[in-house]
Order: C-alpha cells, then structure tokens, then sequence
C-alpha cells in the first residue's frame, strides 16, 4: 500500500526580533488530517509552512510525502513548489492586483476548469464579484477568493496561515465551516496555522 505520512524532520536557524532561534520540527502528519499550529508569533509556523511548500530552504533535514522526497539534505534533494502538490494561502493573500476574482482563480489550477472554478466560486459566494479586481474587494472577500484559490489546483496539501484572522466573528464561522467541508471535499492534508485556541478546536 502506498505510504501517505508525511515525514518532517528538519531544522532551520531563524532570526526573531528576539535574536537567533533554532526551529526543529521531527514529527508525521496522517494524510487526510486537519492539523493545526498553534503558538505565539516567531514561533515559527509560518516558516514552516514555507519550509513544506518548498519556498524555504532548511539548514538540514528531510521531508518526505508518502513515498516522494522533497528535501533532504544529505542526498541534495529538494523539489521546487511547482513540483509539490499544494496550495498556499498566505496571510496577506497575495492576489494578483491584475487579475480579477475568476481569473486569480482559474490561474491557479494545473489544467485549465472553468467548471471547476465556477463551482469554488458558488461555494464561496463570490459570484457576484467574479469580474472585479483585488483593489475592489474587502478583506474578508480577499480572503475568501484567496482560499478558493488555494484549492482549485486539487492539492495533496493544503497550507492554511492564518486564514480567518481579517474576518469579524460571524464570518469567521462561516468560513470555518467551508474549511472543514473543502478539507472533507478533497480529501487533502491540512496544515493551518493559527493563534486563536476556540478556532483550532471549532475545526
């Protein structure tokens, strides 16, 4: 049977307003789970996050999705994120100002669905706002459109920072509950990183 852990062991130097702080992560993620960060700021989740989706480099280490290695160290591997099937939603949401709601969305897929795209932007009640541009939309519209984002390339991964945190109260447990259904809809690895305890345990 195929092997779907995903195997992290790594470590990384990082520079905190704090000063130097050594992150060592040793641990194995079941696929299919929701799996939640939690911790104070500079911690480093987010540096996590980017070391998973192949944006950071470790100092040393392994990582491994089922049976793909996508760093390791000793054996100079290191898969670049285009080959490592995820989607990241930032927390700034890095949307692309050119392009409008539809048109961030489908860009992000690996084979071009309209349907499919269509489909996240029903789910996330974005229709409305499909032909408008970033500079137009609130933050929690932003945000909406940079999670469907996130999901309309299918990924094996799904890498959340910080997703809920521009929103107010009621839109954040509407959004919690598209998380969890978008988690159940691909059946994906989730990764998010959060500061708020009630959101971790709603999830």
């Amino acid at each position: 049977m195929e092997n779907h852990l995903i195997h992290i062991d790594i470590e990384k130097m990082m520079h905190t307003a704090n000063g130097p702080m050594l992150l060592r992560v040793n641990t194995e993620i079941e696929h299919g789970q929701l799996v939640a960060l939690f911790g104070p700021s500079g911690a480093g989740k987010t540096t996590l996050l980017r070391i998973l989706s192949g944006l950071l480099i470790p100092d040393k280490g392994v990582v491994k999705f089922g049976d793909t290695v996508w760093y390791d160290s000793e054996k100079k591997i290191n898969l670049p994120p285009q080959q490592r099937n995820i989607g990241f939603m930032f927390q700034d949401y890095a949307l692309f100002p050119n392009m409008t709601v539809e048109e961030n969305i489908l860009f992000a897929q690996t084979v071009k669905d309209v349907k499919a795209a269509s489909e996240l932007i029903y789910i996330f009640g974005l229709n409305e706002l499909r032909k408008r541009k970033p500079a137009k939309l609130s933050g929690g519209q932003k945000q909406r459109v940079a999670l469907a984002r996130a999901l309309a390339r299918k990924p094996q991964l799904l890498l959340l920072d910080e997703p809920l945190s521009a929103l107010d109260a009621e839109m954040r447990v509407a959004l919690q509950d598209e998380i969890r259904r978008a988690h159940e809809l691909l059946g994906a690895t989730t990764l998010m990183v959060s500061h708020d305890l009630n959101e971790v345990f709603r999830l």
